[in-house]
């Protein structure tokens, strides 16, 4: 008996050592080939991730265990893709237009159109950057207008018509060419989290009122796309090729930085998803110029433990 426990006991060790080794590590780049720019990531159902071409606004798909991406949606002409989340529940990708003054919404198994949505007036100034669900809504950032653009999603999947909430207090500045910028969430989607690229923090926002607050000791110059997830929010500061990672307060009202993040491989980073221990993050490569005047565009993952 004590034989054959033994002979099971070596085995289990060897199944399970194996299984260990056989668990492939994420690559540390992966390419989106044939994009001519970048901006937005999502992860989405499994190690599945979506990236979008900023100024083609074309849509890539990819795996971020096996390494791969390719092309998802061809986007007709005239649109673009800055921020973007999906809806894993309902099986959509939504999808943040620019200065089109345009949501989109793809479903995200075949990357057939859902829904466009006409949020802003583009003759009256518009970026829409960025985007987020919860609590049954995307709600969608404009980084030239103190608005941000609430758009309901039913039980169904089926999508509402855009209204807009009016920002006021400090969120609402407008005093520099980017303002209001990436956008997170409770999950109930009671308070929202704006990223102010000017002002260089992070404010909460009444999704009811539209009245704002500041986030204390939440500094994060050149701040982009945010991610928040259990009490903890990750910051992308664009041009200081950096990720910072904040504890929140539990009435978030303040914030404490737990450690930055940095990598060889950014490259003006502009914004973050997340899949298990780890973070991706996309390179835009805004140095290179506005269009960025590269060759390639890639998707960097780094620990986020």
């Amino acid at each position: 008996m004590r034989r054959l426990v033994s002979v099971f006991s070596v085995a289990a060790f060897l199944l399970g050592f194996t299984g260990t080794a056989a668990a492939r590590p994420f690559p540390d780049v992966i390419e989106l080939s044939g994009a001519t720019s970048a901006e937005g990531i999502a992860t989405g159902i499994g190690s599945s991730f979506f990236a979008g071409d900023l100024f083609r606004g074309d849509i890539y798909r990819g795996d971020l265990r096996s390494g791969s991406a390719s092309l998802f949606v061809d986007a007709p002409s005239g649109r673009m893709a800055l921020g973007m989340k999906v809806d894993v529940p309902h099986d959509l990708l939504v999808v943040a237009g620019g200065f089109t003054g345009q949501g989109y919404v793809y479903d995200a198994r075949t990357g057939a159109d859902v829904a466009v949505l006409p949020l802003a007036d583009p003759a009256q100034g518009t970026v829409i950057n960025d985007v987020i669900v919860a609590g049954g809504a995307a709600w969608f950032t404009d980084s030239v207008q103190p608005h941000l653009y609430r758009v309901p999603i039913a039980r169904d999947g089926s999508i509402g018509s855009p209204s807009t909430l009016v920002v006021t207090g400090p969120a609402a500045n407008l005093s520099g060419d980017f303002n209001m910028n990436g956008i997170a969430a409770t999950p109930n989607g009671r308070t929202l989290i704006v990223a102010h690229s000017t002002d260089g923090t992070l404010y909460t926002v009444d999704p009811d009122t539209g009245a704002s607050a500041a986030i204390a000791g939440a500094n994060v110059p050149f701040v982009d796309g945010i991610l928040l997830e259990a009490g903890r929010l990750w910051a992308v500061q664009n041009f200081l090729n950096q990720v910072t990672e904040l504890r929140l307060s539990p009435d978030l009202s303040a914030a404490t930085v737990e450690r930055i993040i940095t990598s060889p491989l950014f490259q003006i980073p502009t914004t973050v998803a997340r899949h298990g221990s780890s973070l991706a993050v996309v390179n835009a490569k805004f140095d290179t110029g506005i269009p960025p005047n590269a060759t390639s565009f890639e998707v960097v993952i780094v620990d986020g433990r």
